[in-house]
């Protein structure tokens, strides 16, 4: 009856049949570790006593009982119990109050992190506080919010912040699980991750054309392989930070090809031409623009952007070779076979069984 019940406070005999108190309190401990037990008993022996104390027993009272002494035990137990059920609900709210901060805080630990202004110490408190693994993280990122720098004057505050929020919503929604962290920097434009594991790293190499269909803007995205050490994790974020800076000075006739493309890579008749027309510049000014601003020519554009479609199909579906190489602009399997390979250096059937990781120039 009391394991049924779940009793809060039990009184036990030491000399009953069946079992005797000691035993039966030593069974109840294992279900109702918490249950207050007050003995009564017949025996006044020093070594019952000493039992008792082990089973936790609040306290001993000896037959005959006196009713103002057991009403006084009883009454003391029940100024225990309120005292503790209280301290647990305080608990409780405090947890669920933290549980709520947990965001806000692993965002604020982000920062940090990528700053290296945490000592060793900090670092694995934090980790452990935050239920994060103690394993330094896989890899970190940059994404920018070009509409930040190209409409500054034209947006107001609000109008950034409901933009930020849009977005960082759309980048959780791609980076499932709690081995990630989106922390974002709300009226300049730029949101950091931290990761762990590869899951999401896959993910985020298209993730830049999943914004940009989705939210209608673009984005800079870089990110960066972690080495395997706490110490690298800063000098990752500043090859992040160098490379978005670099691809921001980038004009926006470039930009508006780039967009193009990433709208229309699955078309395999796209040409240089077809996009000089949209953008109403001729083919050759457009050709030098992107070994100019870039450094490579507007056919290995093309193909970084359907490599990085193709790869992440090739680890997230169960497409076969010739309907993904039709889906990222290619005519024929064995073209799409050789350009794949010669970009990222195995066979697209290789690459889905996993014999190489993600080429870090995708």
């Amino acid at each position: 009856m009391a394991l049924r019940f779940e009793v809060n406070i039990l009184l036990a005999d030491l000399n009953m049949p069946i079992m005797d108190g000691l035993t039966l309190i030593k069974q109840l401990r294992e279900s109702l570790p918490d249950c207050k037990v007050i003995i009564v008993t017949g025996h006044d022996e020093f070594s019952y006593a000493q039992e008792a104390l082990r089973l936790n027993v609040v306290d001993y009272i000896i037959k005959p009982v006196d009713t103002d002494e057991l009403n006084d035990v009883i009454e003391k137990v029940c100024l225990e119990l309120q005292s503790e059920m209280e301290q647990q609900k305080l608990r409780e709210q405090n947890s669920k109050q933290l549980e709520r901060n947990v965001p806000l805080l692993r965002e604020h630990f982000c920062f940090e992190l990528l700053h290296g202004q945490l000592s060793n110490e900090e670092l694995k408190q934090q980790l452990v506080f935050l239920q994060l693994p103690k394993t330094p993280p896989a890899y970190v990122g940059v994404i920018f919010l070009l509409e930040m720098k190209v409409k500054q004057s034209l947006l107001s505050n609000q109008e950034k912040q409901a933009m930020m929020t849009a977005l960082e919503k759309l980048i959780k929604q791609q980076l499932v699980g709690k081995e990630v962290i989106v922390a974002c920097q709300m009226l300049s434009g730029y949101v950091y991750l931290v990761g762990w594991g590869d899951s999401n790293y896959v993910n985020l190499i298209t993730i830049d054309q999943f914004i940009q269909r989705e939210l209608k803007v673009r984005v800079l995205v870089s990110v960066e392989r972690v080495s395997g050490d706490f110490l690298d994790i800063t000098n990752a974020f500043k090859r992040c930070q160098k490379k978005v800076s670099e691809q921001n000075e980038v004009s926006q006739i470039v930009r508006g090809a780039e967009h193009y493309m990433t709208l229309h890579f699955h078309d395999s008749t796209l040409t240089l031409e077809t996009i000089a027309n949209e953008l109403d510049v001729t083919p050759t000014y457009l050709s030098r623009l992107f070994k100019q601003q870039l450094g490579y020519s507007f056919v290995q554009a093309l193909t970084k952007i359907r490599m990085k479609n193709a790869m992440q199909l090739l680890h997230s579906t169960n497409l076969t070779i010739n309907e993904i190489s039709s889906k990222v602009g290619y005519e024929t399997q064995h073209y799409f076979s050789t350009a794949f390979k010669k970009a990222v250096g195995v066979s697209p059937n290789a690459y889905r069984k996993g014999q190489v990781e993600l080429n870090e120039k995708m």
